[in-house]
Formats: C-alpha cells, sequence, structure tokens
C-alpha cells in the first residue's frame, strides 16, 4: 500500500459510478470499499525506492514475454467485493481488461505486490488479502515489508480447491520466486538503497 488511507467522513456512501466520477476529477488518489472512499497519503522513501527496485527487477525479466508491469496509478476493480483499490505494483499478462473505455481502471492482473509499512500491514493481509485472493486471473500476492528485508507470498494452486500456498523468506540473502511469470526476486536487490529498521539488517548496497 502505497500509505495510510484516511476514511473522508462526509463522503462515507458512495456508489460505484460515483466513485469514478469524483475520482477521475481528483488530483488525489482515493481507494473505495464497502460504498467508502479512503483518501491516499504521501508514501516514504522506503517505500518509493522499493517499488521502483520490484519493477525494474520485474521488467528486466519479463522484456520479452507477454506481460506487462505497472506501478502505483493504475487503479484495479476486485469485481467480487466491487472494490477499487491502488495496488504499488501489478503484473498483467495477455490482454488488459479495462472496465470502460477510460483505460484507467482493470480487473485482470495476474500478480499483486503491496509494498507495506506498520500502519498499513493490517489492511494489506487482511481486507487486501481477502479482496484480491477472489480475483479470477490472480496468481500471486505478494506483501513486502519497508523496514525489514521480509517478503510474504500467496500462491494459487493448481489442485480443484483453489487453495493458496503460503511462503515467506526473511534476510538480505534470501530470494523468492514467483512461478506465475517465471521470475525471482533476490531480496539484496528490492532492498537495494533502502535503510532497514531491524537493528539486525545492514544498509542494502
Amino acid at each position: 500500500m502505497a500509505a495510510l488511507s484516511q476514511p473522508i467522513p462526509a463522503m462515507t456512501e458512495m456508489t460505484e459510478a460515483e466513485y469514478l466520477v469524483f475520482e477521475r476529477g481528483s488530483e488525489l488518489r482515493h481507494e473505495y470499499f464497502a460504498g467508502a472512499i479512503f483518501a491516499m497519503t504521501g508514501a516514504s522513501w522506503n517505500h518509493n525506492v522499493i517499488c521502483v527496485n520490484i519493477s525494474t527487477s520485474l521488467n528486466v525479466q519479463i522484456a520479452d514475454r507477454d506481460c506487462t508491469v505497472t506501478a502505483g496509478d493504475l487503479r484495479l476493480k476486485v469485481v467480487a467485493t466491487r472494490s477499487y483499490r491502488y495496488p504499488d505494483v501489478m503484473v498483467i499478462c495477455d490482454d488488459p481488461q479495462f472496465i470502460d473505455e477510460r483505460v484507467d481502471t482493470i480487473s485482470n492482473p495476474t500478480v499483486v505486490i503491496e509494498v507495506v509499512s506498520p500502519s498499513t500491514a493490517l489492511v494489506d493481509r487482511y481486507e487486501k488479502l481477502d479482496e484480491y485472493l477472489r480475483l479470477d486471473s490472480l496468481q500471486e500476492y505478494v506483501i513486502v515489508s519497508q523496514h525489514e528485508a521480509k517478503i510474504e507470498r500467496y500462491l494459487r494452486q493448481i489442485d480443484p480447491g483453489g487453495d493458496w500456498l503460503y511462503t515467506q523468506v526473511i534476510g538480505l540473502q534470501s530470494s523468492i520466486n514467483l512461478p506465475s511469470i517465471s521470475c525471482k526476486l533476490l531480496l539484496s536487490d528490492i532492498y537495494k538503497k533502502v535503510t532497514l529498521g531491524n537493528r539486525d539488517d545492514k544498509r542494502a548496497q
């Protein structure tokens, strides 16, 4: 998540159509959930650097494939929950499915990545986890910590039950595979030029 979202009390009830009209005319970004809109606040240094590092790594790895990496400003509609989010990084394979002719909101990411801080972790690990895992197209949901070298991954299994496999890796010497797009994230690359908050972590070089 880019930063802590704050609800706007005066606008707690909106339809989807009203939200889209409001959002497309706003200079600020807002997420939409259960009829309420939430203003997105500014992101930290760590958050921005990590997002760029992830996008750069994935772009290099999928350069010759039919997939596209997007970051930050592309809106995602979760059809099952009628919510609208701004994931930090998405990978869309094949043709993007836009919700209308404005081509600013998609509904079919293959991979969704959120970079979390302590203030946003609960939303990303519970609310958004529940929403994102309902996306028919989604194969992997990845949660990246801002203040320690840690990545968590939910990977859709092939079995008919549609179970999700949870994996966690910790430490700058670790890496994690993203099988759905045949990519790998090296934590030493993801946290390069990031000052980590854990006393056992060193500044990534």
